[in-house]
């Protein structure tokens, strides 16, 4: 790797914001991007599991903060974007990654607070963080916003509709930002990413068959990484996207556009 290609990737001086980063994906991002040079605030709904990861990632020489929030309730957004904003003056790179599916069947046998819960958590709580911190990168004509979005926003559904919906949302939300922002400097873009070998996909791992069938699907043939996402959002963090933005990316292995064969 040349110099100039690490200077590309190199994020020292910036702050980010990693939201759900006490586990799974989210907390692989936060690593990649505090290897790459930024101080990233760990956030999820548990002080107490973003203590243990500050604690885990500050024993890796990593320069990493705590602030825990519950994406479900504004105010506890609201006081989080404060914090930033009081501690570091704003954050230079968004990672809206919290996320839940709470309601799996038919749409229209989700309850009123499954739909209350999903929103806020997986959209809206996006939109609070945006609405907050974008105007701050614009005063300083930087920053970068990368929205956790999913395959699952790109097809039709027959079990996990409401989960989708949002995530759909979540592109949409992109592009409309990245609009709004673009001549300000700020670029926002989403992640779209296929099964990725998480706590989630224990399923599959539960169940051969239900697996192979999945796989099948799978050009690669295999789960993604939780390390090939991080990677992807390093990209869309760092001047190496710097002309990227509107955009979702799809890490998915090729599921999206495989025929079955």
């Amino acid at each position: 790797m040349t110099a100039s290609i690490q200077r590309l990737f190199d994020l020292s001086g910036q702050t980010a914001l990693v939201t759900g980063s006490s586990r799974g994906i989210g907390k692989s991002i936060a690593v990649a991007l505090a290897q790459a040079g930024a101080r990233v605030v760990i956030s999820s709904e548990s002080a107490a599991d973003c203590e243990a990861v500050v604690a885990e990632l500050r024993a890796r020489q990593l320069d990493v903060f705590a602030l825990a929030a519950d994406m479900s309730q504004r105010p506890q957004v609201q006081r989080l974007t404060e914090q930033l904003i009081e501690q570091f003056g704003g954050v230079d790179i968004l990672v809206c990654n919290a996320g839940v599916s709470i309601h799996n069947g038919p749409m229209h046998l989700a309850s009123e607070q499954d739909w209350d819960t999903t929103m806020n958590i997986n959209l809206r709580s996006a939109h609070w963080l945006c609405a907050a911190l974008i105007p701050l990168m614009a005063q300083r004509q930087r920053g970068s916003v990368v929205l956790m979005s999913s395959l699952s926003a790109l097809r039709g559904n027959r079990s996990i509709g409401l989960y989708s919906l949002t995530k759909a949302a979540l592109s949409q939300l992109a592009r409309n930002l990245a609009i709004e922002w673009g001549p300000d400097n700020v670029r926002i873009n989403a992640i779209a990413p296929g099964l990725i070998d998480t706590d989630l996909a224990q399923v599959f791992h539960d169940n051969p068959e239900l697996k192979q069938r999945r796989l099948a699907m799978t050009p690669l043939r295999r789960l993604g990484h939780v390390d090939e996402i991080a990677a992807t959002t390093l990209y869309l963090a760092s001047a190496a996207g710097g002309f990227v933005t509107g955009q979702t990316l799809v890490v998915d292995g090729g599921t999206l556009i495989t025929d079955g064969s």
